[in-house]
């Protein structure tokens, strides 16, 4: 299996870890230091190598920070991770809520003036280095190195995944012109890139390095003149043969920072990913800041990639809707959280077109559900009983698309309560949707839409309601999202997720996922707006039919979830068996 359900974190180490962290500050002459859940290359996901935050913590989830001082140790995770970091952590460490609070806030509320606060240049961006200098009060930030490396023995070896190639017939575009076309608007006579899936877009290669995720780590030099100087260990290039070709070199990653450092004339960051640790090294050159130049052509799908999209889907929704039939056959209290992980992945190993599950899959049963990232693990695994919530959040990684999906399943019959809470989110999902909008609209205009019908109940859910999602590469893919921060304007090609959800601590989780694509709409009959933009679904999976309260529904609401199941019938019906075939059917009638 790519799923594993051994404890990868060991909180019952936090402690003596802090305190040998903490033995450290003197010889540095720091008062604290800050460990982010970042690397070098400043993407979402981390190798082992890498995962500082969790070692010293014991807290896994995908984004946070501990700021350790000398007497108090805090630990800072946003919405999704609230529930989570309880559990996980020692009480040696204070859990905060980010970003509500901010880490300067909190640091220098903690220190006295003229203390200092030590951080690992190389694990921060231009950005948030900034943002912490302005934002400190008589709290000094020193530069020093990685202090978790310092007191790590045991600490994995950098990852070194083969990388191979990712065929133009699915790219849609060869990397020399991608090369030659971003090229011409660099403004600038290079531009340093770092985000791992940002080098593997541009040069149409994926690897290994990051489990769940297709990339490899390397930095890139992209030049005005229409070449790439590749830093990348030369070994992990042994299956690649000539992809590369004459456009690009190929030079040792230990001589990254001596390469830049003899730069000359105009040179562009983007300081929202650029380490801080690169940028000093650029200091005798014009630095000119802007955005990664790949971000929003990665993010915009072309043709090709967005046909794969619409096949990888196909074949993950047909493993799905066998696993969901299988889900049904079963009795309640004769499974576990982990059984249905096992056969979930089975089913899409069965389409033989599987190379990677997207993240670790989420099983949540019942309370578990509320963990909105929930990991199960041999020591959290849960029997599904009758009157649980299932909360299964998913997806495959296939040579021709990224898929992720949430579902969740009634075990028995549900509650009324829950049945409420499900209909309101079900509600959220069909708005966006149905949605069509101007032009010019970024997610933070579409995301209340997505959370009213809960707000009229007076509930929320403390996570963003999409996230952008490659082809073939990262799950989460910036720049674009669907919350209250997201600030970039929706593009066609644009894969999204529409996931709202809703968690009740101690009781149960909720949250329905699709994948959408942006794409334009067509004119209506008397349209004013001049270009107007709508999603086209990708996911073509039932909705638990048994959690729905009809009353909730509009007319509008009804009709779009019955041909959103006729639609599934007719792409999905076709690819499976009689007896899931007939399951679908069911599962697939129209209210």
């Amino acid at each position: 299996m790519y799923q594993q359900f051994t404890e990868t974190a060991h909180p019952d180490q936090g402690p003596m870890r802090l305190e040998r962290l903490r033995g450290l500050f003197d010889a540095r002459q720091i008062d604290g230091f800050i460990v982010p859940r970042a690397d070098a290359h400043q993407g979402e996901y981390v190798a082992p190598h890498d995962d500082r935050l969790a070692w010293l913590t014991g807290f896994t989830g995908s984004a946070g920070y501990c700021v350790a001082l000398r007497d108090v140790a805090g630990v800072f995770v946003d919405g999704r991770y609230r529930v989570q970091v309880k559990a996980q952590v020692a009480d040696v460490f204070t859990p905060v809520d980010w970003p509500e609070t901010g880490l300067a806030e909190w640091i220098s509320d903690k220190l006295p003036d003229g203390g200092s606060i030590g951080i690992d240049p190389w694990l921060f961006s231009v950005e948030q280095v900034r943002r912490l200098e302005a934002d400190l009060r008589g709290v000094e930030l020193r530069f020093t190195d990685n202090l978790i490396d310092a007191i790590w023995e045991d600490q994995p070896a950098p990852p070194m995944g083969a990388v191979f190639a990712q065929d133009v017939s699915l790219s849609g575009e060869s990397h020399d012109d991608k090369i030659a076309r971003l090229a011409r608007d660099l403004g600038a006579a290079c531009c340093v890139l770092t985000l791992p899936d940002s080098i593997a877009w541009l040069l149409n290669i994926r690897g290994s390095d990051i489990p769940r995720n297709p990339v490899p780590h390397s930095f890139a030099l992209l030049n005005a003149d229409g070449t790439v100087e590749l830093f990348i260990a030369e070994e992990k290039l042994a299956k690649l043969g000539a992809h590369l070709g004459e456009r690009v070199s190929i030079l040792p990653p230990d001589g990254f920072l001596a390469a830049i450092a003899t730069l000359e004339g105009r040179v562009r960051i983007d300081p929202a990913t650029c380490p801080v640790a690169v940028a000093d090294a650029l200091r005798g050159t014009k630095i000119i800041e802007a955005p990664d130049p790949c971000l929003l052509p990665k993010a915009c799908k072309n043709t090709a990639e967005l046909a794969g999209a619409r096949a990888a889907h196909l074949r993950d929704g047909a493993a799905m809707v066998r696993f969901l039939a299988w889900l049904d056959r079963q009795t309640p209290g004769s499974f576990t959280e982990i059984d249905a992980v096992k056969a979930l992945e089975a089913e899409r190993r069965a389409t033989n077109a599987l190379r990677d599950i997207s993240f670790e899959t989420i099983s949540g049963a019942g309370p578990n559900g509320a963990i909105v990232h929930y990991r199960v693990t041999e020591a959290t695994n849960r029997v599904v009983n009758a009157g649980d919530l299932l909360l299964m959040d998913s997806g495959g990684q296939y040579v021709d698309g990224t898929t992720d999906i949430t579902r969740t399943i009634a075990i028995g019959t549900p509650g009324d309560t829950e049945k409420d809470s499900f209909t309101r989110v079900l509600k959220g999902m069909i708005a966006l949707s149905r949605l069509r909008f101007p032009r010019g609209l970024a997610g933070r205009d579409i995301d209340a839409l997505a959370r009213a019908a809960l707000w009229q109940a007076g509930l929320d859910y403390g996570h963003g309601t999409g996230h952008g999602v490659g082809a073939y590469l990262s799950v989460h893919e910036g720049p674009a999202r669907i919350a209250r921060t997201g600030t970039v304007p929706l593009a066609p090609g644009m894969i999204l997720s529409n996931e709202p959800g809703f968690y009740r601590e101690g009781a149960y989780g909720i949250r329905i996922e699709n994948l959408i694509a942006v794409e334009d709409a067509p004119p209506l009959p008397g349209q004013t707006v001049p270009a107007m933009l709508r999603f086209e679904t990708l996911t073509w999976v039932p909705i638990d039919r048994r959690l729905i309260v009809p009353d909730l529904l509009t007319e509008e609401d009804r009709d779009w979830l019955n041909a959103y199941h006729a639609e599934v019938l007719v792409r999905i019906g076709p690819l499976v068996d009689t007896e899931d075939a007939a399951w679908l059917a069911r599962a697939c009638a129209p209210f």
